[in-house]
């Protein structure tokens, strides 16, 4: 891709998601205009990515070559959407995950901007197909899908539309590497991409296991932060399978297809996530975390600190 210099990216949605992806792109060196549709929600999601940008840089924590101050020169609110969109050549929508919205979103956008500006959405499982349903040229349309919070996980899952050019998912996998994010291909659309497919998998057999009595909310969560994910933090689970055994992948397959095989086979059925298992769920990690803003700020501050400490851990 050419040089970042002077390319400016359009932000519409100014939540916490617009928020992270305006100081992705600022640390890459773009432009980014943020726009919002509820008057001054823009302007004070800029005094918030300021606030943000400078204490990333006194943590020495600050991603990209440019300054706080540099970063921040580049930054821009808006309260109209066409003066947000102009000069723009990507498209990042971060509305609330609600399908008549985000297509209400795309349908705006492309009445004011060119055919070569890529249009992009923030969306966690809604399909592209969907999301893009009431966009004329289809071809430019792609998911951007980041992990939560994006500066620090730097998965994005760019999943196309059935009728996007691959040139579109080159562009958009050379600009997220060239941000610093960690794009992955997903060749095809399919409910939940892939991402939640796998977190929701681990999710469900996880609540499973409590709902059942087997382990405590506690315990189930010490599984995965002090074991599985111990390993998950460096190498996935395809390559945790080559590495277990001695002679790779095909030799691992040898020892635990038939032990792997009987354990999935006595899987219960899909969770229902209410009830008197989800009060009971509920109460056991409020009394582990109480869910005033007080100790969930606190604990989410101390997610961020760790996350921050792992990425850099990472490079």
């Amino acid at each position: 891709m050419a040089s970042s210099k002077g390319k400016t990216i359009a932000i519409v949605g100014s939540g916490l998601i617009g928020r992270s992806w305006a100081m992705v792109f600022l640390s890459g060196g773009y432009k980014v205009k943020v726009y919002d549709n509820q008057p001054g929600q823009a302007s004070r999601a800029i005094t918030d990515i300021r606030k943000q940008v400078e204490e990333l840089q006194e943590a020495q924590m600050l991603r990209g070559k440019l300054s706080a101050t540099e970063q921040l020169s580049l930054l821009s609110s808006h309260d109209d959407l066409s003066q947000a969109l102009e000069g723009a050549f990507f498209v990042q929508e971060c509305v609330f995950e609600e399908l008549e919205a985000k297509k209400s979103v795309f349908q705006a956008v492309e009445k004011l901007v060119g055919e070569e500006v890529v249009l992009s959405s923030s969306t966690s499982c809604l399909m592209p197909s969907n999301v893009f349903s009431l966009v004329q040229n289809r071809t430019r349309c792609i998911i951007s899908h980041p992990v939560n919070p994006p500066y620090y996980v730097r998965l994005v899952e760019l999943v196309p539309h059935p009728e996007t050019l691959p040139v579109v998912m080159d562009m958009a996998y050379e600009l997220m590497t060239e941000v610093g994010q960690a794009p992955v291909r997903v060749k095809k659309e399919i409910d939940g991409f892939a991402l939640n497919r796998v977190q929701y998998a681990i999710i469900a057999e996880c609540w499973r296991l409590v709902k059942d009595g087997v382990i405590s909310v506690k315990d189930i969560d010490l599984v995965m932060s002090e074991g599985l994910g111990m390993r998950y933090a460096f190498i996935g689970p395809i390559e945790t399978m080559h590495l277990n055994a001695p002679e790779g992948l095909e030799d691992y397959l040898r020892r635990y297809r038939e032990g792997m095989k009987r354990v999935l086979s006595s899987f219960g059925p899909v969770p229902e996530f209410d009830g008197e298992a989800a009060a009971r769920i509920n109460k056991e990690i409020c009394e582990l975390i109480p869910n005033d803003q007080e100790h969930l700020s606190a604990r989410r501050e101390r997610r961020d600190q760790l996350l921050m400490g792992l990425a850099k851990l990472k490079k």
